[in-house]
């Protein structure tokens, strides 16, 4: 018996038409505040290089993560010398900004995909100095599991082994995940010490981007009361709306909020 080598070509055989090709990465530039810098050496801007297409949307760079870098560059204090995590990171945008100005470690993390986290080790690559980029950590992660890779990458010698600052950049509008994203949370964050000048905290920077479930954005908030969080917010400032052609209130849509989470030392 002989076969037809044409009636086995795979275009033959299979004929959904082809996928179009992924889309190809775009970059981004953050322009640092003038007001930070004090020197020529100082850096000036980030290059951001998001995905080209994704399911998690890290082919955006957030409203949300620009007001949050623009936040840590002004209050350095807050992880100056400090361990510093990322959740959900993305373009990672706020961690490239604690990894330039003075984090002692400072750990980037979003869903262990492939094309996410060769993405983050791009950006951190080519925007944190050479001399700083040993104190960067970048692994894949999922909400909510265990959290011994994260303290894994922290020094050996840490006195606390965790993390004194927590950075969750846009991510509550996932509200199955507001669980695990405490979870996580509570798991990593250093307790207040006599020796702690500021308190370890959680930043959550987001943007109420389906207005008719803000209601559900606030559970997070709900949530982390009920689990002993103290939520104070700290933030709030305009933008121009990410997608103009979305439904809802526009003032709504272009606002980022900005909160600060602590937790007493229960010891």
């Amino acid at each position: 018996m002989s076969f037809d080598d044409e009636a086995l070509d795979l275009e033959a055989v299979f004929t959904e038409p082809p996928r179009p090709p992924t889309p190809e990465p775009t970059t981004a530039i953050y322009t640092r505040d003038e007001a930070n810098i004090h020197s020529e050496e100082d850096w000036k801007e980030l290059k951001i290089r998001l995905v080209g297409s994704h399911p998690l949307w890290a082919h955006h760079l957030w409203n949300a993560a620009i007001a949050l870098a623009t936040f840590l560059d002004a209050n350095a204090e807050l992880y100056r010398g400090r361990h510093v995590l990322e959740l959900g990171a993305g373009g990672a945008l706020p961690s490239l900004v604690t990894a330039n100005n003075g984090a002692a470690k400072v750990v980037v993390t979003d869903y262990p995909d492939k094309s996410l986290v060769d993405n983050m080790k791009h950006n951190m690559s080519e925007n944190v100095k050479e001399e700083l980029i040993g104190r960067v950590d970048i692994q894949g992660y999922i909400w909510g599991h265990a959290v011994e890779p994260l303290l894994d990458a922290l020094p050996p010698d840490s006195r606390s082994h965790k993390f004194h600052l927590v950075i969750l950049s846009d991510l509550i509008f996932s509200h199955s995940q507001h669980d695990a994203l405490l979870k996580t949370c509570e798991l990593v964050l250093s307790d207040k010490t006599p020796t702690n000048v500021l308190e370890p905290c959680v930043l959550v920077f987001y943007t109420h981007h389906r207005p008719h479930l803000a209601h559900r954005d606030m559970e997070f908030f709900s949530k982390a009361r009920e689990a002993g969080w103290t939520c104070e917010e700290i933030l709030q400032k305009k933008f121009l709306p990410m997608f103009p052609e979305d439904s809802g209130e526009e003032s709504i849509r272009s606002t980022v909020h900005g909160w600060k989470l602590t937790r007493r030392n229960e010891q």
